[in-house]
Order: C-alpha cells, then sequence, then structure tokens
C-alpha cells in the first residue's frame, strides 16, 4: 500500500515537473491543421462587412486584439513594423472592445491591419479558441490554420516562426 502511494506521488512529481518546462504561451491549438472558423462580421469604422472566406488563395494573419489589453500594446510595434513590408494581408480581430476605444487607440498608436473585423460579444474568439488577447493565427491559401500564438507577437516570435512559416506557405 505505502509503496503504490509512493510510486504515484513520485509519478505526480514527475509530470509537475514536466509541465513546468513548458512555455505556456506554445498551448497546442485543437484548431492547428484545420479550416479557420467561419465568421461575417462588420469592419471597425467601415460599413463594410469581413468574412474570412474572401481571404481565399492567400497567406495571410488574424490578429486579435483590444484597447483594454496592455499585451496588446507590447506587442503593436512588432505588427506595425511587419504591416510596412506589406508581405501578407494583417486582418485584425477586435475583441470585445468599445468601438470608440478601439478607434481612438489605433489614431493613438497606429494601424497596421488592412482592417479590424469586430467582435463586439467575444462568439468569434470562442470559435477560434482564444484563451486571452493577443493572440495571432497564420491561416493558408485553403483558409486552414498553420500556426497560432497565444500572447504577444515579438520581434523573436516573428523572425523565428512566423515569417519562416508565411515564406513556406508562399511556395
Amino acid at each position: 500500500m505505502r509503496l503504490g502511494l509512493i510510486i504515484a506521488f513520485l509519478a505526480l512529481v514527475a509530470l509537475l515537473a514536466i509541465g513546468l518546462t513548458r512555455n505556456p504561451r506554445e498551448v497546442p491549438s485543437p484548431l492547428i491543421g484545420k479550416p479557420a472558423p467561419a465568421f461575417e462580421l462588420p469592419r471597425l469604422g467601415q460599413q463594410a462587412r469581413f468574412s474570412p472566406a474572401e481571404m481565399r488563395g492567400k497567406v495571410w494573419l488574424l490578429n486579435v486584439w483590444a484597447s483594454w489589453c496592455a499585451s496588446c500594446r507590447d506587442e503593436h510595434p512588432v505588427l506595425v513594423e511587419f504591416a510596412k513590408a506589406k508581405r501578407v494581408p494583417l486582418i485584425g480581430l477586435n475583441y470585445k472592445d468599445p468601438r470608440e476605444d478601439a478607434l481612438k487607440w489605433l489614431a493613438r498608436f497606429g494601424d497596421p491591419y488592412d482592417f479590424s473585423a469586430v467582435d463586439s460579444d467575444g462568439r468569434i474568439g470562442i470559435d477560434y479558441g482564444v484563451y486571452g488577447v493577443p493572440e495571432t493565427y497564420v491561416i493558408d491559401r485553403a483558409g486552414v490554420i498553420r500556426y497560432k500564438q497565444i500572447g504577444p507577437v515579438t520581434p523573436e516570435v516573428m523572425a523565428q516562426k512566423i515569417l519562416p512559416l508565411i515564406g513556406e506557405l508562399e511556395r
């Protein structure tokens, strides 16, 4: 009986130790390798609407952001720099944010997005498995999610993961 408890305890300690070595930003998404969820939402500050179906045939990024998100501000300069190259479309998904706040935030910090779709109630975020903002998805020409970044896109993530993947998907 005691030996069984000791073995169970050691197994639990081993599992916890393994868990502590993992990067929490690299939570595997069940959507990787699956079609991006469909939606149709209004574009921020426009009368037009957006659906991911419009992006078929293009590699693109979907960045979930909000004006109330401190980490979004941290990643914003990286996205602004990325957008300057106009390599692939960068679409924003403004998450649970009052329209006026989102527009003021973009006016203050710059607008790297081709446009932002408005997910005011967070339903689309739920479909995409958003844990919290910011999150960024790389979506291929067929509309399949190929990568999910949980948390801010850093210069390292952009250089080591996102840009090489874009290059691979553009071939």
